[in-house]
Parts: structure tokens; C-alpha cells; sequence
């Protein structure tokens, strides 16, 4: 007998996502999904400027300008905006959602389509690290301007700042985050005031609105043109953010924001910065901030560290989430993840990667001590990750949306070829620290890889030395020599058609079998939320055996004992303080022949040890619970 229930943990309120007016989430988009873009003018202009390696000509000026300006264009609107965000996982975005999506689209595993997703997600850590550092000290490097004798704290303010960012991360950021949207908004409107302010001191800068001036510098200034366009490349970071959070405000908000003020604003300071740049060509190592008349140059530092703050809190956020995800897709560990709100299900924190992170951040600031620096070794992580999400939208294209191979590499083929040219670019900074978020990735992806290879090992192995579960039912029916107790055991498993380590030890040790045996598998779909009529799967195997399988989301968290209860309207009498829960332990040990390199098996080894508890994972009471050890051979 199969039957399926309702159960499981509640799912984000879409309903309720939806009757929030759109000026509300709207607002909220502005100040969570925008903050890095939004900080771009700090430095992206300047580095652009003066990555040309000499004082630049008025032609040279507007030229970058038009780089600036059709960046944003192109990439931000015409790609993210108008064509990727249509490719929702269930409302979702971000490289491991669209991985899960291209993964539904072909309807079988893909090995290559995992592969660019876990490339996505690694890179998107190492720009996460780089993220809060270069915009925090960006900001804080105003003070040069407004109070030049704070120029030797600039680096101890910054790390303080940062510290502190990371600390909070703890209690929730849910009541600061009400303040985001506003302060984003005034950001915003400053940076267009800032432009208009400048535009009528030089109005040639208009000429920038001209594609072709940004095609004449490319293609006429040889490698200086490849050179300034990886600094061009620092005006679309944080473009991936519109993918990436659109679970938490929907389409339409971001693609409001963006087109009716954070779009205008940018396109319009970068604009004045270009004309402040063509009257004042000795403003050029402090542009951005000597672009602001002088009583309004301190208040507008302290309005670029809020709004850089507000950058790192965004993709502190997307860390977390990402590591969640990719721990119920399996391809991390079990990690430790709290939740910060009683009410807002996705306000999560996970310890282990905050600290990492600040980790990261801090040695940044100390090590390349100012944002130019830094500079040098943002963006190859973006393009890499804008590559990954190009790659995947032609899965998507091709066999999601039955648009067939031809249409969906003809329509993604130009933006391949822009992300290829800003990665080239990007990668003349190697030697200048643009390794950096290549070695992160690179750790990331041996980590998941490792993690994949793992467990899959574990599986095989326990598949070949285990017995097929209707055999074993079928020789426990007439046996007599194993007592009979009351109750009910559940034995977790990732493998429900063989008989569950757990259960043969107990058999073995104890001599005992329940009255009642549920086997129970926890499974992660390829979409963020599962239907509720889809949660549960139950199989009566035999008067004495059942097996349950839970469906969740690859955004939802595992509740055992909630969806058990859910059993009662099958019939079934489940009373968590009659039911013994039994979980494996498992403690690995290293073959002298193993199917994984002998330094693999020992990395997997260490991530398995620091894998988060069981019984805390899936919330199952602890005062119920049998552990039973085994060895197992890798």
C-alpha cells in the first residue's frame, strides 16, 4: 500500500509575499538586493580612469564612460533583468537553483550541469569575501578627503566596522533590515543629485549614450583597452543579486527598482562623475567624493559606509543561504544553521561559514591595506560566475522552455561572448591578486567534489554489503528466534531499499525487533519548496515494516518529528514517547585500496567528523534516540 500526506515544515507564504503592496517589497529590493551594484561609483569610475595609465584625453573620458553606461545596459537590463530572471526555480534564483532547474529540464542527473553549479556557488563565496572589504574600505577612504589627518585609522576603522558586521550576524538582522530599504533609497538619490550636479560642467559627456564611443576605445587602444575594461567590469558586481535573490521579492519588484530609480542613478552619477572628470582632471584619485560639494562630503561618507555595510550584509546573507542549499542538495556536510526569527523562515545564520568568512575579510584589509589594491582582485569571481549562469540559461532555454538547442545558444551566444571578454580582462589582474577568489573557488569546489565523491563511495559500498530489505522482511516473518518488543523504532536511512546498518546492530546486539519498524528516508527535490500533498510517501511493506520517504525543498529543513505526526491521518498511531529513534554513527577508516586518492579519503574523513549532528538536524528528540557506531571502510 502507497500513500501520500501533507506534512512537513511550513513553506515560505508566497500568498503572502504577494499581497505585500509592491511599493513595500519594492523598497525592501532597493536596499537587499542592490547594495553592491549601488556602491559601485565609490570605485569603479575612478579604477576605470586610471587604469589608462596616463592622464586621459576628453575622447578617452567619454569613452570609458560609454563602457560604464552600455555596461549596465546590457548586461544588468537586457540580460538579468529582462531575460534571467524569467528563469525561476519555483520562485527561486542563484547558481544552484538554476542548476536544479537545468537538472529538471534534462530529467535525468548531469554530471557537467552539477559541475557548473558547484563552479557557480564556489566562486560566488570567493566574491562574498571580497565584497564587504573592498566596499567598506572604499568608503571609509572618504576620510582622506573630509579629515586627512584619520588617513593612518583608515584600515584599523575599516576592520572594526567589519568586525563588527560579522558579530551581529548572530542575534538577526531582521530589525536592521527594516532600515535598509530607506537608507539605500536616500543612497541612490544621492548618487543621482551627485550627477546632476556635474553633468552641465562638461555636456559632451552625453556623447557616452553613444555605443560607438565605447566600441572606438575597445578597439583602439589595444591592451590598455583590455585593461580597463576589467575596472569597467566593477560597475555590473552585484548584478548577480538580482538573480540571486529573487525568492525573497519576486520579479517584478526588482525589475521595478531597477528601472525606476538604482538603474537612472547609476547610469546618471557615472555620467557626472565622467563631466566632473572633464573639468577637473586633477580630482581623478579622489573623484567620487571630491564630486560632492564640500559641507555635504562627511555626511556622504557616512551614507557610503551605511550603504557598504548594507553590501556586505547582502551577501553575508546569499552565503548563508547558498550554504544551505548546497547542504540539502548534497554537496556539503551537514553544517550547524539557527534560525534568527520565529517568523521569517528564511532568517538563518550558519556559524561556521560567518566566521570563515570574517576570517577572510580581515586578512583582505590587512594584507592589501587600501580599495585599489583590493580592486585588482575583484571581478574574476563575478564573470566567472556570470559564464556559469550562461551556460546553465541554455539548458534552461533549450529544454526547460522547449525553446530547442539552436534558439537558446543563438540568444545567449552574445552575452557568453561579452562575459568572456570582461573574464580576459579580468584575468590581466592575476598577478596583481586576482587569484585570490580563484584559490577560494578552487578549495570550495575540491570540498564539494570531494564531499560528492564521498558519499556516493559510502552508498555504493553499502549497497554491495547489505541486504535488499523485502529479503530480510521475509526471513524476519517466521523467525523465532528474535524477541518481539512494544513500540515503534525508525530507523533513518539514505538507502531504503536495503536494510539499514542501525537496524541489522540492534538485530545483532539486542536480539530485538519492534512490534512496529518504519524505515524513513529524507529526500531533496530539485525545486526550492515542496507541495504539501507531495511531502510524504508512505509504503506498508508488511504488518510489522513501513517505509517512509519526506520530500523537502532544497530551501526547506527537515523536521522529523512533525511530519511523523502527520502518520496519524494514514491511520498509523505514532506517539513520539512510545517511538525509539534509532541513527547510525559512522566512523570511517581509510582502505589501503580505496576507490578515492588516499589525500581525498582523508579530507572526506575530517568533513565527515565535523558534519553537524544528526539528531539536531533533523530535530528529532534527543531523549529518544539510540545511536549505534559502526566502522565503515572507504
Amino acid at each position: 500500500m502507497t500513500q501520500s500526506v501533507s506534512a512537513g515544515p511550513k513553506r515560505r507564504d508566497q500568498g503572502a509575499l504577494r499581497k505585500k503592496s509592491l511599493f513595500a517589497t519594492t523598497l525592501g529590493s532597493i536596499g537587499v538586493v542592490y547594495g553592491d551594484i549601488g556602491t559601485s561609483p565609490l570605485y569603479a569610475m575612478k579604477e576605470s580612469l586610471l587604469h589608462v595609465g596616463h592622464a586621459p584625453s576628453a575622447d578617452e573620458i567619454v569613452g570609458i564612460v560609454s563602457l560604464l553606461v552600455w555596461s549596465l545596459i546590457f548586461v544588468v537590463t537586457v540580460k538579468y533583468v529582462v531575460l534571467i530572471l524569467r528563469a525561476d526555480n519555483g520562485g527561486e534564483g542563484g547558481a544552484l537553483s538554476l542548476m536544479a532547474l537545468a537538472q529538471k529540464a534534462l530529467a535525468r542527473p548531469s554530471r557537467l550541469v552539477m559541475l557548473f553549479g558547484m563552479v557557480g556557488a564556489a566562486l560566488f563565496y570567493g566574491d562574498a569575501i571580497l565584497t564587504p572589504a573592498v566596499s567598506v574600505l572604499s568608503a571609509v577612504e572618504g576620510l582622506k578627503v573630509t579629515a586627512p589627518a584619520l588617513d593612518p585609522f583608515i584600515v584599523p576603522i575599516s576592520i572594526a566596522i567589519i568586525i563588527g558586521l560579522y558579530v551581529v550576524q548572530s542575534s538577526g538582522t531582521g530589525r536592521v533590515a527594516v532600515f535598509f530599504g530607506p537608507i539605500m533609497t536616500l543612497w541612490f538619490i544621492s548618487l543621482a543629485a551627485i550627477g546632476l550636479l556635474h553633468i552641465g560642467d562638461a555636456p559632451q559627456i552625453l556623447h557616452a549614450l553613444n555605443p560607438t564611443n565605447a566600441l572606438w576605445f575597445m578597439t583602439s587602444h589595444g591592451l590598455i583597452g583590455f585593461t580597463v575594461l576589467g575596472s569597467v567590469f566593477l560597475s555590473v558586481t552585484g548584478a548577480e543579486a538580482l538573480y540571486a535573490d529573487m525568492g525573497h521579492f519576486g520579479k517584478r519588484p526588482i525589475r521595478m527598482a531597477w528601472l525606476s530609480l538604482v538603474g537612472p542613478a547609476l547610469l546618471i552619477n557615472y555620467l557626472g562623475q565622467g563631466a566632473f572628470a572633464l573639468s577637473d582632471p586633477a580630482a581623478l584619485p579622489n573623484l567620487f567624493f571630491l564630486s560632492a560639494p564640500e559641507a555635504a562630503r562627511l555626511p556622504l561618507v557616512i551614507l557610503a559606509t551605511l550603504a557598504t555595510i548594507i553590501a556586505g550584509q547582502a551577501v553575508i546573507t546569499g552565503a548563508f543561504s547558498l550554504s544551505q542549499q548546497a547542504i540539502q542538495l548534497g554537496l556539503l556536510p551537514r553544517l550547524q544553521i539557527e534560525h534568527t526569527s520565529e517568523t521569517e523562515h528564511g532568517q538563518i545564520y550558519v556559524p561556521a561559514v560567518n566566521w570563515l568568512m570574517l576570517a577572510g575579510v580581515v586578512a583582505l584589509i590587512v594584507v592589501f591595506q587600501d580599495s585599489s589594491s583590493l580592486a585588482a582582485a575583484y571581478g574574476i569571481a563575478v564573470t566567472g560566475t556570470m559564464i556559469v549562469t550562461s551556460l546553465l540559461a541554455i539548458v534552461v532555454l533549450a529544454y526547460g522552455w522547449k525553446w530547442g538547442l539552436g534558439l537558446a545558444v543563438v540568444t545567449m551566444t552574445p552575452f557568453l561572448l561579452i562575459d568572456s571578454a570582461f573574464l580576459a580582462a579580468n584575468l590581466l589582474k592575476l598577478a596583481d591578486g586576482g587569484y585570490l577568489p580563484l584559490v577560494i573557488g578552487g578549495i570550495i569546489i575540491v570540498l564539494m567534489l570531494t564531499w560528492v565523491r564521498g558519499t556516493t563511495v559510502l552508498t555504493q559500498k553499502a549497497r554491495r554489503d547489505s541486504l535488499p530489505m523485502e529479503s530480510f522482511i521475509r526471513s524476519m516473518a517466521g523467525s523465532t528466534s528474535v524477541t518481539r518488543v512494544p513500540g515503534t523504532a525508525m530507523y533513518l536511512t539514505g538507502t531504503p531499499d536495503i536494510v539499514p546498518t542501525a537496524l541489522l546492530h540492534n538485530l545483532k546486539h539486542n536480539r530485538v525487533l519492534h512490534e512496529k519498524n518504519a524505515i524513513v528516508t529524507v529526500r531533496t527535490a530539485n525545486v526550492p519548496y515542496v507541495a504539501e500533498e507531495d511531502r510524504m510517501l508512505y509504503e506498508s511493506l508488511s504488518p510489522s515494516f513501513e517505509r517512509i520517504t519526506l520530500n523537502y525543498g532544497f530551501l526547506e529543513e527537515p523536521n522529523l518529528v512533525q511530519a511523523m505526526r502527520q502518520l496519524r491521518s494514514l491511520g498509523m498511531k505514532f506517539d513520539v514517547m512510545s517511538t525509539t529513534f534509532f541513527v547510525g554513527r559512522r566512523s570511517i577508516k581509510l582502505a589501503q585500496r580505496s576507490e578515492m586518492p588516499r589525500w581525498q579519503g582523508k579530507l572526506f574523513k575530517k568533513m565527515s567528523r565535523y558534519s553537524y549532528d544528526a539528531i539536531d538536524y533533523f530535530r528529532i528528540p534527543v531523549n529518544r534516540v539510540v545511536e549505534l557506531g559502526t566502522y565503515v571502510t572507504l
